[in-house]
């Protein structure tokens, strides 16, 4: 199960570097010898979140005020590119994030998001880049609202902008249920193909088939 998504009106953080790949979101390094869930957050965006004495980069935007409370991340192109690693979603995830606009996304990672309860956006990038402008002359003051029922989001000025996205993964989000929930709830209906199918194709059911 995965946590509901509705609507959002939260404080984000633009990260306008293309090409952001999940070995910079979570490095596999900071994957060996921590817990699968839990233990992840602190390490997202590692390399550029801490300098090399291991103190907090001034410079990274999650670093300052009001920035590290940010539950929106606005993403430059081709954002979680690169490796498969569900991890990069967890640290993420851990990390408060719950829902990613952006101009293009790994198709990998855009995935995993909807299982995890993160919602990924994709607009068109000059509107990112609109975003991304109000959000910095805020100072990060100015909120962003995603509203998941209505397919919209509304930046700091108001500007109300219409986004697409699959009608299935946009149910499992709304409800909380990943792939697996949403597939368990059509159970009836799979057992009754099931069984039809035995009747019309006994051969290729091999269950009790004796040589």
């Amino acid at each position: 199960m995965a946590q509901a998504f509705t609507k959002l009106t939260a404080t984000a953080a633009p990260i306008m570097r293309t090409n952001v790949d999940t070995d910079v979101i979570i490095s596999i390094n900071r994957m060996i010898g921590n817990s699968a869930r839990g233990s992840l957050g602190k390490w997202a965006f590692g390399s550029l979140r801490y300098l090399p004495d291991g103190s907090d980069n001034p410079e990274f935007i999650l670093n300052r005020e009001p920035y590290r409370q940010a539950e929106i991340l606005v993403t430059g192109p081709n954002f979680g590119c690169g490796s498969s690693r569900e991890a990069a979603v967890w640290s993420l995830q851990e990390m408060g994030i719950r829902a990613i606009i952006g101009s293009g996304f790994g198709d990998i990672f855009f995935a995993n998001c909807f299982q995890n309860g993160i919602l990924p956006v994709v607009l068109d990038k000059a509107i990112i880049d609109s975003l991304a402008a109000e959000i910095e002359a805020s100072q990060g003051a100015g909120r962003l609202s995603v509203d998941l029922v209505e397919q919209t989001i509304t930046s700091p000025s108001g500007s109300r902008h219409v986004f697409e996205i699959d009608p299935r993964r946009r149910a499992g989000l709304l409800e909380g249920l990943d792939e697996i929930s949403l597939t368990l709830r059509r159970d009836q209906e799979i057992r009754a193909f099931q069984a039809s199918d035995r009747d019309a194709r006994p051969w290729i059911h091999f269950a009790g088939y004796q040589a």
